[in-house]
């Protein structure tokens, strides 16, 4: 996949500030600020650089406040790297494209993968299924 780099000040022209703090300097935004996304069928974008992420169809409520994905649309578009902040192992999850902090993946999800991508509400842009 192509890498997109930009600077700092064009993430932050791009960007809402918290969007800014969560995709470029790994932040999380608080749980349930993020709970207005359609449940109608579409594609869950990169904010940032626009890379397809996760299929509404892999969509579930996990209950923590975050968006919850049991898998990605495509594993090419999700990077992975480990997280050892907070004195905790976590698998934190980006966009392959832009370098994008995403969110984090756990091995607690629904079947058919048994993963719980839980993602930044603000680091997505849902694109609704064209009819």
């Amino acid at each position: 996949m192509p890498q997109i780099t930009k600077t700092d000040a064009e993430w932050r022209e791009q960007l809402s500030e918290m969007a800014y703090k969560v995709t470029r300097k790994h932040a999380t935004e608080r749980a349930f600020s993020n709970d207005n996304f359609p449940a109608t069928p579409g594609m869950f974008n990169c904010v940032c650089c626009g890379a397809k992420l996760f299929n509404a169809d892999a969509k579930f409520d996990s209950g923590t406040g975050w968006p919850s994905f049991y898998q990605p649309e495509n594993t090419e578009n999700i990077g992975e790297s480990e997280d050892r902040k907070f004195f905790a192992k976590r698998t934190e999850v980006h966009c392959s494209a832009c370098a994008a902090h995403l969110g984090h993946v756990f091995p607690d999800g629904p079947n058919p993968t048994g993963l719980r991508y839980c993602i930044n509400g603000v680091a997505l842009k849902f694109e609704p299924e064209a009819s």
